[in-house]
């Protein structure tokens, strides 16, 4: 299988990492991102994820970004050292092997407890902006299981949910574009019917990759989604993976 060689950044990075480091063993990193911060350098430049690659390897064959996170989006991001781990985890994303569980807290409150959203989804054009939309026909297979966490208010007294999403399939947006399907749109993700504007409240919480040897990493939600989560008196799992920006010297 020919892996999928994403954009090398070109930007110089500060030695300081901006992300933790989940999990780290030869083959793999797995990154916390930070919202706000993506995953290869656009159009217009300004840093990227891939800026911080000679920190993770200075090795010629890597690192390598193994998929994507939208820019907004937080949590788990893996990145290949070497080419053949590449090859091996696209494989089992293909495969569907690859379990991708996220977090969201959205508008409103679903009409049950959980289901399954199985909505093939198509690429729209809507003036300047896109948006990925529910079709019938011609549009890629995406199906999201979901179930509800939890629901409250926030501080303002809107009624908001905690739902946890296990993407079997990884299309563009499929995230927000099954929540705003299930009446219940991201907050903060307006270009998908969300009331206000703002950061969005969506994260990979999770990924486990069924490799010869096993990889799991789990990230704890980004501050603006804490506090929202404080003010509808959730409780969140204590987080269990400290910093290991120490592990992460270059390796030759």
């Amino acid at each position: 299988m020919k892996p999928h060689v994403m954009p090398r950044g070109t930007g110089q990075a500060p030695a300081t990492l901006p992300f933790t480091v989940l999990y780290r063993d030869n083959r793999l990193v797995v990154l916390d991102k930070p919202p706000g911060l993506p995953v290869h350098s656009g159009r217009g430049g300004g840093a990227s994820v891939e800026d911080w690659f000679p920190a993770l390897s200075r090795h010629r064959n890597g690192p390598w970004l193994a998929h994507r996170l939208d820019q907004d989006t937080s949590g788990c991001l893996v990145v290949a050292l070497r080419k053949q781990a590449l090859v091996a985890v696209q494989a089992c994303f293909a495969a569907g092997r690859a379990r991708k569980t996220y977090w969201a807290i959205v508008q409103g409150t679903p009409d049950a407890a959980q289901g399954v959203i199985d909505m093939p989804l198509a690429r729209v054009e809507q003036g300047r902006q896109w948006r990925m939309q529910p079709v019938k026909t011609g549009g890629q297979p995406a199906r999201t299981r979901w179930r509800m966490l939890a629901t409250g208010h926030d501080d303002a007294g809107i009624p908001i949910s905690w739902l946890e999403l296990v993407l079997e399939t990884g299309r563009t947006h499929q995230a927000r574009a099954h929540c705003a399907a299930l009446g219940c749109p991201i907050r903060g993700d307006t270009r998908y019917g969300a009331r206000d504007a703002g950061a969005l409240h969506l994260m990979s919480r999770s990924i486990h990759l069924p490799l010869d040897v096993p990889v799991h990493a789990t990230a704890m939600p980004p501050e603006h989604m804490r506090r929202i989560m404080d003010q509808a008196g959730w409780t969140v799992p204590p987080g269990s993976v400290e910093k290991e920006v120490t592990r992460c010297s270059p390796t030759h």
